[in-house]
């Protein structure tokens, strides 16, 4: 048999507020992040950049000056390995550990197969697809062939939607369901990536359609039950209704966010959702306002990964 690795995708996030900047320069270098020429893509990264540092280091100088992105992932890993006879490592996309940490200790070990885990649940090439790419690259430029193995999206499988639904129940204790809209927010892209063929809102709409069949079937009741899509950049269409917009024009006064496209929270939940929109909420005078935790390191979600990787 192979000797085998798990790799755990993700885009990453801040270890500190110095390294904001790499993070930001990284992300908008991505090809599959500005869809354009690489020198229009310089220009445009250094405008972005330029415009948004400062604001980006303040955020994450309220989060204690780092995302609670990498500290999460390596819970999960310990969770992991309590299950999983196998190396298991983080490959972040945009900071340290960033691939190349992982695969050149898998080359040094003999690894013969990695399994490369998205914590995205929905495919998006800006996701899944760039982590991927980058782990072929990488792996290219270090002369290492090992067979690639990638985990299926896994936003509509029963065992993903029963542990996110329990972490909306969960977030909802000691609440009475009905006099709540729950606001299934999803991260937003550019039209224009969807329009390329990028499958991500098809899959983020079965995402939020498998979740209200199974609140149904729990005899679980919202006011309503909205998709919604966040942290949008720029004046480009992008797909909607923008979750600003909704919190802006409430028809209810009592809303539950639960984060749709992440499985670990990081600054867009930590952050955007639980501090920089609560101060919206707060302004126009809602009732209540809750954000459910992302999977993190929740049993359900450490039991699916293992399925996966054994499956596979």
């Amino acid at each position: 048999m192979n000797k085998q690795a798990l790799l755990l995708l993700n885009m990453g996030g801040p270890n500190s507020v110095d390294e904001v900047e790499l993070f930001l320069r990284n992300m908008f270098s991505d090809k599959n992040i500005l869809v354009m020429d690489r020198y229009l893509r310089k220009f445009v990264s250094w405008i972005i950049i330029t415009k948004r540092l400062e604001d980006v280091k303040k955020n994450y100088a309220l989060l204690g000056g780092k995302s609670p992105l990498p500290a999460l992932t390596e819970a999960l890993i310990v969770e992991l390995k309590k299950k999983l006879d196998m190396p298991i490592y983080a490959a972040m996309r945009y900071v340290p550990p960033f691939a190349d940490v992982a695969l050149e200790a898998c080359k040094k070990e003999g690894i013969e197969e990695l399994i490369l885990f998205p914590m995205y649940p929905q495919y998006s090439s800006t996701t899944t697809l760039s982590s991927v790419e980058d782990i072929q690259t990488r792996c290219e430029e270090m002369d290492y062939h090992p067979t690639i193995k990638v985990i299926d999206p896994y936003y509509d499988d029963y065992d993903y939607i029963e542990a996110s639904c329990d972490k909306i129940i969960e977030a909802m204790q000691g609440k009475e369901t009905k006099e709540y809209d729950l606001l299934l927010s999803a991260h937003g892209l550019p039209t224009s990536i969807i329009q390329a063929g990028d499958p991500y809102q098809n899959q983020v709409e079965g995402n939020a359609s498998a979740i209200k069949i199974y609140l149904k079937e729990r005899g679980v009741e919202f006011h309503e039950v909205k998709l919604v899509y966040q942290s949008k950049v720029g004046s480009s269409s992008w797909l909607e209704p923008n979750l600003v917009d909704v919190l802006r024009n409430p028809y209810h006064r009592k809303v539950l966010i639960f984060p749709l496209a992440f499985t670990l929270d990081n600054s867009e939940t930590v952050f955007e959702l639980d501090i920089e929109h609560r101060e919206i909420a707060e302004k126009i005078k809602y009732d209540d306002y809750i954000v459910a935790e992302c999977m993190n390191t929740d049993e359900k979600f450490v039991d699916l990964i293992v399925d996966r990787v054994q499956k596979i």
